[in-house]
């Protein structure tokens, strides 16, 4: 009889707790699907998870335009953006925008190369535009001043960021933003013969944005298609439990950080 009781424990391990018992019960799932469990079930095991995102440079746009008694308003063609995360706090976030000046387009072959020219871009001798932030200040709910260094024509001044944010919580959204300098500070001190000029210069930037856990995943989902295991909870109990009921919570925690804890690739 002992013998018996020893094979049987051999084949069903005691049921000490709740995770025993799912294990018991358990359905074979797709790798992806148990990370996803494991990572919702058990948040308090890992660290908050610093955003990464990835700026969509086709549906984004960095522009700039001028008083004066003739149109000057244009986009920059070639550029690229960044923003990086040292922790969950918006505050901790870098901007970081690079332009070439030589891409300017105002839609006039003239405008565009008096622009290149020493008088104003001086693309030759300053090949390259940039803001970096160095301060976040939250305004608002989804608004903040960023505060960086800009730099142009080899000169550099702090100048502030007033952007509008979209997108918090979910896999995408937008930075919507405007800069005003004066010309003048960066050395752009002529006109343009016959045309009247303001100094005060506006820059309006709209940056597009997903996060790149969710490229990432996407990317890379095809490794898991036909790999089962056992899953160490019930997706149903899970829900119940834990209270992830929403769509977008189970896309964050599920998307987010199946690459950064999971590790099944």
């Amino acid at each position: 009889m002992n013998q018996n009781r020893l094979t049987a424990s051999k084949r069903w391990p005691r049921i000490h707790n709740k995770l025993d018992l799912a294990r018991v019960r358990t359905t074979k799932l797709p790798m992806a699907i148990l990370c996803l469990v494991v990572s919702c079930a058990f948040p308090s095991a890992n660290p908050a998870q610093v955003p990464v995102y990835e700026i969509t440079r086709g549906e984004s746009t960095i522009k700039f335009g001028v008083d004066s008694s003739v149109s000057i308003k244009g986009t920059f063609d070639k550029w690229s953006a960044s923003i990086k995360f040292s922790s969950t706090d918006a505050r901790s976030g870098v901007l970081d925008i690079e332009i070439q000046a030589d891409s300017v387009d105002t839609g006039s072959g003239l405008k565009n190369n008096k622009l290149r020219g020493k008088d104003f871009f001086d693309v030759k001798d300053s090949p390259i535009i940039t803001f970096k932030s160095t301060k976040v200040v939250q305004t608002g709910p989804n608004t903040f001043d960023l505060e960086g260094d800009f730099t142009i024509r080899g000169v550099t001044k702090t100048e502030k960021l007033t952007l509008t944010s979209t997108g918090k919580g979910s896999t995408s959204g937008s930075i919507d933003g405007t800069m005003a300098f004066d010309r003048k500070d960066y050395g752009m001190n002529k006109g343009i013969p016959f045309i009247k000029i303001a100094n005060r210069v506006e820059v309006n930037v709209s940056l597009k944005w997903k996060s790149a856990d969710l490229r990432w995943f996407s990317n890379n989902s095809s490794k898991f298609d036909n790999t089962e295991t056992e899953s160490a909870l019930d997706l149903g109990e899970l829900v119940t439990t834990h209270g992830l009921r929403s769509e977008d919570r189970w896309s964050e925690c599920g998307v987010i950080l199946f690459r950064k804890n999971c590790r099944c690739g």
